[in-house]
């Protein structure tokens, strides 16, 4: 067993951290970012690794120098989304956890870029934390098959899972036991942040291309000048009653007419400034006039 340190913030983060303890590490501090706000006016809330470190009674941290002197022999980095110092590094090794099959998708969003791109696989590396970014040896990977109709949240969850085993079986030995790491070898692609403008929905391209951007979650469209999200989707056949052509965007009942024919069924939605609810119910209460388009100019004027 090892000595480690443990740096994440978001929920996906949560099992590792959970496994690393159950596995019997000593976790002898945890880095995460401060407590923020979810609401104006509300109070300020821990991160969900912090919430959870401190419910195993673990030291938590904001700076990642504060446990450079713990005695640890290792950082564990998993979602962290800072850049980690190049004297933490020179004085601390870490590894990470990233969620892609190295060398592609390095960088802050490797899950939704993968989907967006209609990858058909994907995993998650155990490899050493080196100054440029996702660019150090792989020490060990597993992959999967990413579910045609799976959502970011759901693929994340899952190779959180297989990240969690992975850290299970490679650092019983602690530092010493990591396998060797191997240099990434293959074309590198970038996973850039996604902006808001690309969570937009395009219904002039094919249904499952469109149904991508609403698989990586907060994707968007208008309805009658106001912002609609859509929360769920699938690609389907045309409805009932639907003439053959028509533009791109049209809506007869739950479905919206995209490029080369098809159809995408939304399953759940969010007018702008409601709470979430089945698109059958929005239809009920917006009555749609049938060939009504979805689409047009962004209220907020700025594609964000």
């Amino acid at each position: 067993m090892a000595r480690l340190v443990f740096l994440g913030t978001p929920e996906v983060a949560v099992g590792p951290l959970e496994t690393l303890v159950a596995c019997g590490h000593e976790v002898v501090g945890v880095v995460t970012r401060p407590d923020r706000r979810r609401a104006r006016g509300g109070p300020p809330v821990p991160s969900p690794v912090k919430a959870a470190a401190l419910r195993g009674g673990l030291e938590v941290v904001e700076d990642v120098t504060e446990v450079l002197d713990a005695g640890a022999e290792l950082g564990v980095v998993v979602a962290y989304g800072r850049i980690i110092p190049v004297a933490v590094l020179e004085r601390l090794p870490m590894v990470n956890l990233h969620f892609s099959l190295l060398p592609r998708w390095r960088g802050a969003a490797p899950v939704e870029r993968a989907i967006l791109a209609g990858d058909e696989r994907t995993g998650v590396c155990l490899m050493t934390v080196e100054p440029e970014l996702d660019t150090g040896p792989v020490h060990a990977c597993a992959e999967t098959a990413i579910g045609a109709d799976e959502t970011a949240d759901e693929l994340r969850g899952r190779l959180a899972d297989l990240g969690s085993k992975l850290l299970a079986e490679h650092l019983a030995g602690g530092r010493a036991g990591l396998p060797p790491g191997r240099p990434q070898v293959g074309e590198a692609t970038y996973a850039a942040k996604v902006e808001p403008a690309e969570r937009r929905l395009r219904f002039e391209l094919p249904a499952d291309v469109v149904n991508r951007t609403v698989r990586i979650g907060q994707a968007w469209t208008t309805f009658r000048g106001a912002r609609l999200l859509v929360r769920r989707a699938v690609p389907a056949t045309a409805p009932e009653g639907s003439p053959r052509g028509g533009v791109p965007g049209e809506l007869w009942g739950t479905h919206v007419r995209t490029g080369g024919g098809g159809w995408l069924r939304l399953d759940r939605v969010q007018p702008q400034g409601r709470t979430e609810l089945d698109a059958a119910a929005w239809v009920r209460g917006a009555r749609p006039a049938p060939g009504e388009r979805l689409g047009g100019e962004d209220p907020a004027g700025t594609g964000r």
